[in-house]
């Protein structure tokens, strides 16, 4: 799958939103937790039930996706990183990232920068699959299961792991404005100040909007920074 169609997957997945009782319950879950062994003393995984069947014994290094609730994604990452830490796992559970992306925000005239989850909802991990591995990961607070097909978790290809990244690593932060092309807009900056028109145009990578504003009875298409307009 490419990311076009992981995003579409993802949205998809998230088209409903959890119920009050769902995130309440996913605050208050509890997981299998790491026993000592009476033996060495050491933590130790207790009985593993629920893995898949067909799991590698110890699997090479993949990028793999975790499904978690909107909104809860830096709190399954710290869930998890404290659980690798526990349970001895840094061999076999290599890094966890929550994608983001630096996104500036035009709103009444002003920008402002703030970081965008790119795949809300979901965190990926790289790791070594195995029965170990995948069973530190689906039982840690928050994580509602891996992305794959049926019970098995898939893994990224590769070249979709350097789209991630590529984004994440994007010098120019993208814009993010709150109108859209027919809407009405408000001029509120500039010779045509106070002046209203339909958003004609946006072009993104100039950060420009163009608007047919009514000036001496005829329709006149204006361009303008994102900063010099708002929505009526």
């Amino acid at each position: 799958m490419d990311i076009q169609e992981s995003e579409e997957q993802m949205d998809q997945a998230l088209a409903e939103p959890a119920s009050a009782a769902a995130v309440d319950a996913l605050k208050e879950q509890t997981v299998a937790a790491p026993v000592k062994s009476a033996s060495t003393g050491e933590n130790v995984l207790p009985p593993m039930f629920g893995v898949p069947d067909d799991l590698p014994a110890d699997g090479a290094p993949g990028w793999y996706v975790i499904h978690c609730y909107s909104g809860y994604e830096n709190k399954v990452r710290h869930n998890l990183e404290q659980r690798i830490e526990t349970m001895g796992m840094k061999d076999r559970i290599l890094d966890v990232v929550i994608p983001t992306q630096e996104e500036i925000e035009v709103k009444e005239g002003k920008r402002r920068k703030v970081e965008r989850h790119i795949f809300p909802g979901y965190v990926l991990v790289n790791m070594a699959l195995s029965e170990e591995s995948w069973y530190v990961v689906r039982n840690t607070p928050g994580v509602t299961g891996f992305v794959g097909m049926g019970n098995s978790p898939t893994p990224l290809r590769p070249e979709e792991v350097n789209q991630i990244i590529k984004r994440m690593e994007a010098d120019a932060p993208t814009v993010k404005v709150t109108f859209k092309v027919g809407e009405r807009v408000r001029i509120v900056d500039g010779p045509f100040n106070d002046f209203r028109g339909n958003v004609a145009e946006i072009d993104m990578e100039r950060t420009k909007v163009r608007v047919m504003v009514n000036f001496f009875g005829r329709e006149t298409p204006v361009e303008l920074d994102f900063l010099q307009v708002e929505k009526a």
